[in-house]
């Protein structure tokens, strides 16, 4: 069932109350990449809304967003498709759109992705 409260408490993410952690998908860890879940849906079972951290040198394999996926980068460098995207650049991809990413120097993402991903390698 939804939450359907009105006190805006219900719905805050304070910076302090979360702490980064590896991220695990499918049971694989992704190493030197850490994730922070902002809002996790109970019907999905997944969090759409989160912020991935790449460590120098991380990289994430060649994907698929059935529902499109929204970027923001909060600091660093992250390449997707052989651009690069800097601190305050956005980016949205379609549904349908594959990509990988790496980051050379590390980067903070905000990521919004309404489905799950699909690992294609």
């Amino acid at each position: 069932m939804k939450n359907t409260s009105t006190n805006i408490q219900d719905y805050l993410v304070r910076k302090d109350t979360k702490t980064w952690q590896p991220l695990i998908e499918n049971s694989v860890e992704y190493k030197g990449i850490s994730v922070i879940s902002l809002r996790y849906d109970t019907d999905t079972h997944r969090s759409p809304s989160i912020l991935l951290r790449f460590e120098p040198g991380a990289s994430y394999p060649y994907h698929n967003h059935p529902g499109g996926e929204e970027i923001y980068v909060v600091s660093g460098e992250a390449i997707l498709e052989n651009t690069t995207l800097k601190e305050g650049d956005y980016l949205y991809t379609p549904p349908g759109f594959k990509h990988s990413v790496t980051s050379q120097t590390g980067c903070t993402l905000l990521l919004i992705i309404l489905e799950e991903v699909e690992i294609l390698v």
